[in-house]
């Protein structure tokens, strides 16, 4: 007898072969056949194509910029084709594109396949981004300390130092938990951020829409439904992320129905935020925990990675932690762990801009509602992925000297060079050369709590431990899906600052 497992895998597969091989006869296209191609350009043959894309894309991503310079190329995906456009003109013209033609929502639905992992929201408003652009971003610095306190607390925890011995710690699961913790902190307050029943429930949840998007995206909508049912838990952790906000909520609640807008310690969180922004149908217990789940999936997925990838930079280049602790010591003497604090490092800050420089493998993903012609003159037809490929723009030697080379303090020195109050050579700048966070305003609304928080994260840890890759092991190498980067597992060990 085939176990049920045995028989769902096998039931995936064959569907999605044989699905591929029926829709290759929708792939064909003129405005699109006239775009030079990295690849096949067959119907049947580009499935080859989109997967070595899948797996290792980053080649494919060079040979094309480099062949375009300036212009646009295509890639086979499973299920449309990507217009990949490079040269400020032709990124200005995504920058500038309205919603209604190149739509930021259609790709971020479809790259996390949202209506499955995320469900549909019972309101089509997405305040919860404004309430992160405004809300959150406004108050990094009013809630630093709360931030700053869960995040000893939560390193204390995971991370048991003692004497002078080395501890053994796996950083990326350890760094999903402090990550976890720290946000939740600002996201729902005490005690709730320290529930371990909470966290996990958020963690896995973050970790699963990864998982899930992947493979439900391989397959054709009509089979999407009937994969993402065997594959896909979301009502039963919507259940349960309203059981852990419901007291929370109510409370809230009935003292917004009391006293209006403003009462004695009101607390100053995502939660409240997001409960005081809501309307109608908004208000419900269900929707708020599903903007809770979709808040922690945006915060603990891309921060604990982006610490990870910068600590093992750090680690593979060991000369820049002295320095780094110099930096951290004299801006908190200075001005305490504050935010201001946190603006004064600015070696910190440039080695989070250059590990984002050199691990960013597409950026300002649109998808095309309409036919769009750029300012050369090139369209293309509604339905198709376009994309910056900053992979390559990020390693141009005309735009970046010495590009393939790691320089954690190349854009402190260009600080230097040009005066600290220039804001382009920040962490979270964005601009036509770099665009990690995207560009313009649909640019990652989260994008300066996520930073100030690896900041704060690695400034800890720089100036409480001694770091270490294991005897004989270097920073694993990362793997791709989806054109995300995520860093390799690896240990890394641990001590007490001996010095």
């Amino acid at each position: 007898m085939v176990d049920e497992s045995t028989f769902r895998l096998s039931f995936l597969v064959v569907s999605f072969f044989v699905a591929s091989l029926l829709a290759s006869w929708y792939r064909r296209d003129p405005l699109l056949d006239a775009i030079p191609t990295v690849g096949f350009s067959d119907p049947i043959l580009s499935y080859f194509s989109a997967l070595r894309f899948h797996i290792d894309g980053l080649p494919m991503l060079k040979y094309g910029y480099e062949n375009a310079r300036r212009g646009v190329f295509r890639i086979a995906g499973f299920r449309r084709w990507m217009v990949l456009v490079s040269g400020p003109e032709l990124v200005e013209d995504v920058r500038k594109a309205p919603e209604d033609v190149l739509s930021v929502k259609a790709s971020t639905a479809e790259l996390f396949q949202l209506e499955y992992t995320l469900g549909l929201f019972k309101t089509n408003r997405d305040y919860h981004i404004d309430v992160i652009r405004s809300k959150l971003t406004r108050n990094v610095a009013a809630t630093f300390r709360e931030l700053r306190d869960e995040l000893i607390r939560s390193f204390d925890a995971s991370i048991p130092v003692h004497g002078d011995d080395w501890v053994k710690i796996p950083v990326l699961e350890t760094m999903r938990r402090v990550v976890s913790a720290t946000s939740n902190r600002v996201f729902v307050g005490s005690p709730l951020c320290r529930d371990q029943g909470y966290l996990t429930l958020n963690l896995n949840f973050a970790v699963n829409v990864m998982k899930f998007a992947m493979i439900i995206g391989m397959f054709p909508k009509p089979l999407r439904p009937i994969v993402a049912r065997l594959l896909s838990n979301l009502p039963s952790r919507i259940r349960q992320e309203m059981e852990y906000i419901r007291p929370m909520v109510e409370e809230r609640f009935a003292r917004m129905e009391e006293f209006g807008d403003d009462w004695d310690d009101k607390p100053n969180d995502m939660l409240m935020w997001l409960m005081s922004e809501s309307k109608g149908a908004e208000r419900s217990l269900e929707d708020l925990a599903l903007r809770m789940l979709m808040v922690n999936f945006g915060a603990i997925h891309t921060t604990s990675q982006a610490f990870t990838i910068v600590l093992y930079r750090l680690l593979s280049n060991p000369e820049y932690i002295e320095p780094l602790r110099h930096e951290v010591e004299t801006a908190v003497a200075e001005e305490g762990w504050t935010k201001a604090g946190m603006d004064k490092m600015h070696k910190i800050d440039s080695l989070l801009r250059e590990s984002l420089r050199v691990d960013t493998i597409l950026s300002l993903r649109r998808i095309t509602l309409r036919p769009f012609t750029f300012s050369n003159g090139v369209t293309v037809p509604a339905g198709t992925l376009v994309a910056v490929p900053s992979a390559a723009v990020h390693m141009d030697g005309e735009i970046y000297p010495n590009p393939e080379e790691f320089d954690g303090f190349r854009f402190a020195k260009l600080r230097e060079r040009d005066g600290v109050a220039v804001a382009g050579h920040q962490a979270t700048s964005t601009s036509a050369e770099f665009l990690t966070f995207g560009h313009g305003r649909h640019a990652c609304p989260g994008r300066f709590f996520a930073a100030n928080e690896v900041k704060a994260l690695l400034a800890h840890v720089i100036v409480t431990y001694d770091i270490k890759f294991e005897e004989g092991r270097q920073a694993p190498r990362s793997f791709i899906i989806n054109s995300i980067r995520i860093p390799g597992k690896t240990n890394v060990m641990f001590r007490k600052r001996q010095k």
